[in-house]
């Protein structure tokens, strides 16, 4: 049997759930963030909504994941080119 207390632990935790993605979605469609910084964001949300939720990890790539994904597609710019570093071979001194 679900007592009192165990409900409203559960719907404290699905609070803080729709508050953090409220606010990832926020994020990614309001700050023009590079792909790769809403892709740290949406991998911090999804850890934390994880820690809250263990064993949902199906259930976050059902309803979060694709969302995300289409949030990042359409808002995110896209991330720099990563700078390489050239070094110069030595050259023969005749």
């Amino acid at each position: 049997m679900v007592t009192r207390e165990q409900l409203d632990d559960e719907a404290a935790r699905v609070r803080k759930v729709r508050h953090l993605v409220d606010l990832a979605t926020s994020l990614i469609m309001q700050s023009q963030m590079t792909r790769q910084e809403a892709e740290e964001v949406v991998a911090a949300v999804r850890d934390r909504i994880l820690k809250l939720f263990p064993d949902c990890e199906e259930t976050y790539e059902l309803v979060y994941a694709r969302r995300f994904h289409r949030l990042i597609d359409e808002f995110a710019r896209p991330s720099p080119p990563a700078r390489h570093v050239v070094i110069p071979f030595p050259t023969k001194r005749a």
